[in-house]
């Protein structure tokens, strides 16, 4: 199965609204935000959402045609204080089970870091310690864990760890 990645734009709020509300539903444990504050949100607000941050996006290509669909994103967002705009974050990474194993999620941060290296000097990340397949993505693109979050998240009652990644670039002082 081939695929692409490219920066979405304001035309793919739709199909980028319809893959993170499914990765928020399915996977409440893997994301800081939640299903129930975006579900209720118009398509505007997503496509604003791809406006104001560089979200790249992953479309598998279908074998019996040559329709694409986005099944992988993941986001960098560099926060504008004059003291932290050195450093980006990863935000917002979700690959659909019909992409998972195909390279897509690789190919997909990729895109985010090749981006993040013309724009910050590190990039951080949270992932939560039992999400073992994007553990392995993230050590593999050359993130290392500096921190563990006790009781980050909150969801239905239960607490849910976690950990802490930072990938620095060429560090120059």
């Amino acid at each position: 199965m081939s695929f692409t990645v490219r920066r979405l734009t304001a035309a793919d709020a739709a199909a980028y609204r319809e893959l993170r509300l499914e990765g928020l539903r399915q996977h409440p444990d893997g994301f800081g935000s939640a299903y129930e504050d975006e579900v209720d949100k118009p398509a505007s607000w997503f496509g604003q959402r791809l406006t104001d941050a560089t979200v790249f996006g992953g479309f598998l290509k279908q074998e019996d045609s040559n329709a694409e669909s986005l099944d992988g994103t993941a986001g960098l967002i560099v926060p504008h204080g004059t003291k932290v705009k050195h450093k980006g974050a990863l935000f917002g990474m979700y690959v659909r089970p019909v992409a998972r194993g195909t390279g897509l999620a690789a190919a997909v941060v990729q895109a985010v870091l090749d981006h993040a290296r013309g724009v910050v000097e590190e990039i951080q990340l949270t992932v939560s310690p039992d999400n073992e397949a994007a553990l392995r993505l993230y050590r593999k693109a050359g993130f290392v864990e500096y921190a563990r979050e006790p009781r980050a998240l909150k969801v239905d009652g239960k607490y849910h760890d976690s950990v802490l990644m930072t990938l620095p670039f060429d560090l120059k002082g």
